[in-house]
């Protein structure tokens, strides 16, 4: 699978990580392009931004990267943490980075374009904006983790969100926790 990783100005910096170390980057080519205010959350909110090694970084201002053209061969876009001032501008369309036109692009051409945004709470002009981006095709995936798997640190409850984005992909996802009513295997119905 061809990827594009991105990641914008909003918190979360660790979901931007566990994804990265979760990718096979062998299976799989790798794009990374971050903003400038995302490498500097990044630097805010963890030591270093580790990149594993076999993935392709790029600047963020550079249209000459080959997943800014629709006649490149990409399968997915994932944006995260996605703020939603970057949100709001895919969602009108402005191409004017890299990041964004790349968004406009997997949009146009129907690729799967995944927008993790972390802020919160939201105004109005947001929720309008995710519906304009929701009718356009892409997948919003808040940054909302879940508990079901009892996580017992921040960056497990961080993988469960990066989980969710790994299935959006398609991506093989062995350590996932899948929720099972473990009462209907305990309890038979009647005949």
């Amino acid at each position: 699978m061809k990827l594009v990783i991105a990641a914008t100005g909003a918190s979360g910096t660790i979901y931007l990580q566990r994804l990265l170390e979760q990718i096979d980057v062998v299976a799989n080519e790798v794009h990374l392009v971050l903003s400038g205010h995302a490498r500097q959350v990044a630097t805010q909110e963890t030591d270093e931004l580790r990149i594993p090694f076999g993935i392709t970084k790029h600047p963020e201002n550079d249209l000459n990267v080959p997943y800014v053209s629709g006649s490149t061969r990409f399968d997915a876009m994932v944006i995260v943490p996605c703020s939603m001032s970057t949100l709001g501008r895919i969602a009108s369309g402005s191409g004017e980075t890299a990041l964004l036109r790349a968004a406009d692009v997997f949009l146009k051409e129907r690729r799967k374009l995944i927008v993790v945004p972390r802020e919160t709470p939201w105004n109005l002009i947001h929720a309008r904006n995710v519906v304009t981006l929701l009718e356009a095709g892409a997948v919003v995936l808040p940054a909302i983790p879940s508990f079901y798997s009892r996580p017992q640190s921040v960056v497990e409850v961080a993988d469960t969100v990066v989980w969710r984005i790994l299935d959006q992909l398609g991506l093989p996802n062995p350590r996932a926790y899948r929720w099972k009513d473990e009462r209907a295997s305990a309890t038979s119905l009647p005949d």
